[in-house]
């Protein structure tokens, strides 16, 4: 065994493996990866691939928006992409609702007195990890929705859609008349993350509205930035974009620090 061992030369980087989930320091075999670090590369691989292609269980996720003491409404759509092969194959299907689901929420809008004067819709997307949704999207939801329950704001049904990309939710804010679409989504699966969620949050929101119109706050997961933390800056952006009346470029998150022990504040904010 330690012969064995001896043939694996070991990086001096090692000690900087604490504060990373990179891969780094993962030493060699001669002038190859040694067996283990490339069996484990393999299997973040192979676990992205399985995120991409995963299918959204639509029937667990609306039952947990359902039982969120702040959620009294939930509508499940699709996207026109139809099936999970053409959504990879055709971004641009995913940016807007089938036909069906946008007479649906037509439907919904003439039906309900409340329609157009919400003042914040939140929309749940598979996006290109529905594993994230599925893990992510209910423990958030309910952290930020606690934050915004003191608030009195009118809440939108919250939606959620099957093979849908970012901009889907301007759409769908825009037939639901909401101020603001806070859009909660699978992100493109990393080695070391298949289970990042992302927030994208638009004011007005309409079909055509490009990037520059939304905040992002990325990488939502027990591993990464934590619903606490995430919740914090989302309510931080969402009140402001309510006063301002303005997404984007234009408003920045001016958080004064971070809530959790032992982070560093806002880089970007002179103290």
């Amino acid at each position: 065994m330690n012969k064995r061992s001896n043939t694996v030369v070991t990086n001096p980087w090692g000690m900087l493996k604490q504060f990373t989930s990179g891969r780094i320091a993962l030493g060699r075999t001669g002038i190859s990866l040694p067996t283990t670090p490339q069996l484990e590369f393999q299997l973040a691989h192979a676990r992205a691939r399985d995120a991409v292609h995963h299918e959204l269980n639509v029937d667990i996720v609306q039952q947990g928006v359902m039982g969120l003491q702040f959620v009294e409404q939930c509508i499940v759509v699709e996207s026109s992409a139809g099936n999970r092969a053409t959504y990879l194959q055709r971004p641009d299907l995913g940016r807007k609702l089938s036909s069906a689901s946008q007479q649906q929420l037509q439907l919904f809008a003439s039906q309900n007195k409340q329609a157009s004067s919400y003042d914040l819709a939140f929309v749940i997307v598979d996006g290109l990890s529905a594993l994230a949704v599925e893990t992510n999207a209910i423990p958030f939801l309910q952290a930020v929705t606690e934050r915004l329950g003191s608030e009195r704001l009118s809440l939108a049904p919250v939606t959620i859609v099957r093979q849908g990309r970012v901009a889907v939710g301007d759409e769908i804010g825009e037939l639901l008349g909401a101020k603001l679409v806070v859009v909660m989504i699978g992100e493109r699966p990393g080695l070391s993350s298949p289970d990042s969620m992302g927030l994208y949050m638009t004011w007005g929101p309409r079909v055509g509205l490009t990037d520059e119109s939304r905040n992002c706050i990325s990488n939502v997961r027990p591993a990464g930035l934590s619903y606490e933390e995430a919740s914090y800056k989302l309510h931080y952006l969402i009140s402001e974009a309510l006063r301002r009346e303005l997404t984007g470029v234009k408003l920045k998150d001016e958080t004064p620090a971070s809530q959790l022990e032992g982070r560093l504040s806002n880089f970007l904010i002179g103290t």
